[in-house]
């Protein structure tokens, strides 16, 4: 049997590799609990925000609104939960208690609460209501509680801690299973506080004893991810706008990020060097505000915006958390239930046919038996292709029957194992060479999941080179191309957007010269015989692009074919780190914007180094350079 198994390896690949015991890898730290798998493959989930606010027209209420002005006309917490299977989601969170400190919850913890509403007479309760629809649509369901609370008196206070402890209590003990908790970073400020009406602050690392929290929810709830800046079940993304960073790692430093986190921009892409799996989530609202507001009807985002956004977070290794308005009749608006099924229907659509499904790849390594190339193509989570120990760079190359179209391309790693990949490249076969697809967005982490789009491609041949990895070995588990079912074009030419450009100045080429290749001017040609190009952003800057358009006259001298790029200390390249090297492919023939992205960085020095020019000429030339 044995000998079997290594003849079938040894005939699906194109290079024989030697007989090994096919030990299971060694998993690389940290790495998620099993609960944390479990969540990320949901993939999408349902917000719902809900309560005095959408009666009142407020985004953040004071605290002293009248519970009268709640009474909802026809709510249906069954119409939200069809509505949610419909649009692929897996999982529903509802604000149970918001800044307001307004409950949708029979609490006689407080009055200010949905007893003293008109709903059903005071004898209403949202959350058992959803929670029921929930569990009727199959539907997982969770439960957002603010730790601010405007409303109460004894806010900043220990009396308030004790407070929102029975109110946590209360959630995690009335309505089933709870698979996820929401606690929002927005703590202290201006609030009614009782009639005090004032501002009063807290110290957010220590105020509510979260590690308290952290205990309660794992006694009561142990299946259920904690949310907040910094985890420890997940992870806020540092945005409101529901995009993860291409380069997106699942951890976090343990006990850095807090609620209210001031270097919330860091959560977009993670801790590369975290010692604590927290992956990200993508919070967004369908609409401009998080409640309803009757004005927004005609301001419901896009199904184009909302494919973006799951490319954006689902395809950028995290989760999507798309927030529900619900109106004051107490239904999902028909306009944003429309849009969301109608971007699921798409999804679906442009994700539909695996090109690579059964099909077993060549690989470069392989750990062999049952960790074998096929693994990555037969849809199944816990079957993985790995790499020999020692081998993080490897490269995997699939055969099609035919040419086919392809511009998307989705890969997974084994994350149960860890989180490894830091740099990859896809490429095509065309005309006799490995072509690089131009995904527009750095292609560095992987994690769980990892869809990169691209200009549509016809080819036979498609391969993926890793290029870097943490740990002793590759582990990935699927690799999928598709062809979305229209040629989606990218802008990669004259109407480069010049928006996000930031200033920069050339430092080592006379003025005159390094002038032509910052004025707009595409006709300008930037020459000189230096191959090393020094930047000086003039302050500190975070970027993760750099765009240059080469010389497209008739005469084409000095186009740069191979490039590094660096970032240093200084202008004369103290402390000079690596961050791209690579091809500008056909660039003597199409001599269109190159750009290369890469993982997030701040730097105020760029050193652009051109490592080969076309026909080995000692000019460097180029009419335009831009960083973003």
């Amino acid at each position: 049997m044995k000998n079997k198994l290594f003849l079938t390896l040894f005939l699906s690949t194109t290079l024989a590799f030697p007989v090994c015991a096919q030990k299971t890898p060694k998993a690389v730290l940290p790495i998620p609990e099993l609960k944390q798998v479990n969540w990320q493959k949901m993939e999408t989930i349902a917000f719902v925000h809900f309560g005095l606010n959408t009666f009142n027209d407020k985004e953040w209420g004071y605290g002293d609104i009248d519970p009268k002005t709640f009474n909802p006309t026809n709510l249906d917490c069954e119409q939200w939960a069809r509505t949610f299977v419909k649009v692929g989601i897996k999982e529903v969170i509802i604000t149970c208690k918001h800044h307001d400190g307004f409950c949708l919850w029979p609490t006689q913890l407080t009055e200010y609460c949905i007893r003293n509403t008109p709903y059903k007479n005071g004898k209403g309760d949202i959350v058992g209501e959803l929670a029921a629809a929930c569990k009727k649509y199959g539907l997982k369901f969770g439960v957002y509680l603010s730790p601010w609370d405007r409303h109460s008196a004894v806010y900043g206070t220990s009396a308030y801690i004790e407070y929102f402890y029975k109110q946590l209590n209360e959630l995690l003990t009335r309505y089933g299973e709870i698979s996820e908790i929401w606690f929002d970073g927005a703590n202290g400020g201006d609030g009614w506080y009782g009639g005090a009406k004032e501002v009063r602050k807290i110290d957010r690392r220590t105020y509510y004893n979260f590690p308290r929290a952290y205990k309660l929810v794992e006694t009561l709830q142990p299946h259920a991810i904690i949310f907040s800046d910094g985890g420890p079940g997940c992870r806020w993304i540092g945005n409101e706008n529901g995009i993860a960073g291409a380069t997106n790692w699942s951890f976090l430093r343990k006990g850095v990020v807090f609620p209210g986190y001031e270097k919330y921009y860091e959560l977009t892409n993670g801790h590369k060097d975290g010692d604590q799996w927290v992956p990200g989530e993508c919070d967004v609202s369908i609409r401009p505000g998080w409640f309803y507001h009757p004005e927004e009807d005609s301001k419901v985002k896009s199904v184009n915006d909302l494919v973006e956004l799951y490319y954006q977070s689902v395809g950028h290794n995290a989760q999507f958390l798309l927030n529900f308005p619900v109106d004051r009749q107490g239904l999902i608006h028909p306009i944003d239930s429309t849009n969301a099924v109608t971007y699921h229907q798409r999804i679906l659509s442009e994700l539909k046919t695996d090109l690579l499904r059964g099909l077993t790849p060549s690989v470069s390594n392989s750990r062999g038996g049952k960790f074998g190339p096929k693994a990555m193509t037969d849809n199944l989570y816990d079957t993985y292709w790995a790499t020999q120990d020692g081998v993080t760079k490897a490269t995997v190359t699939f055969n099609l029957k035919k040419a086919e179209k392809i511009n998307r391309l989705m890969l997974q790693e084994y994350i149960p194992l860890g989180q490894r990949v830091a740099s990859f490249v896809i490429e095509y076969y065309s005309e006799g060479r490995w072509i690089k697809v131009n995904p527009h967005e750095e292609t560095t982490t992987i994690g769980y999941k990892r869809i990169v789009r691209f200009e549509t491609v016809k080819t036979n041949k498609i391969r993926v080179r890793f290029m870097e990895a943490r740990g002793e070995c590759l582990c990935i588990n699927n690799i999928s191309a598709f062809y979305s079912g229209n040629d989606q074009s990218f802008d990669t030419d004259k109407n480069k957007n010049e928006a996000s450009t930031l200033p920069l100045s050339i430092v080592n080429l006379p003025a005159t010269e390094a002038a032509k290749a910052t004025d707009g001017q595409e006709n300008s040609v930037c020459r000189t015989t230096q191959k090393t190009i020094v930047i000086d952003l003039g302050k500190e800057q975070i970027i993760k692009e750099f765009d240059m358009l080469p010389d497209n006259g008739q005469q084409r001298k000095g186009l740069i074919s191979n490039y590094a790029l660096y970032v240093a200390d200084d202008a004369q390249g103290s402390n000079k780190k690596p961050l791209a090297e690579g091809e500008f492919s056909n660039i003597q023939n199409n001599p269109i914007w190159q750009s290369i992205y890469f993982a997030p960085i701040k730097t105020r020095y760029v050193i652009f180094q051109a490592v080969r020019i076309v026909n080995d000429l000692n000019e460097v030339s180029f009419a335009e350079l831009r960083i973003h």
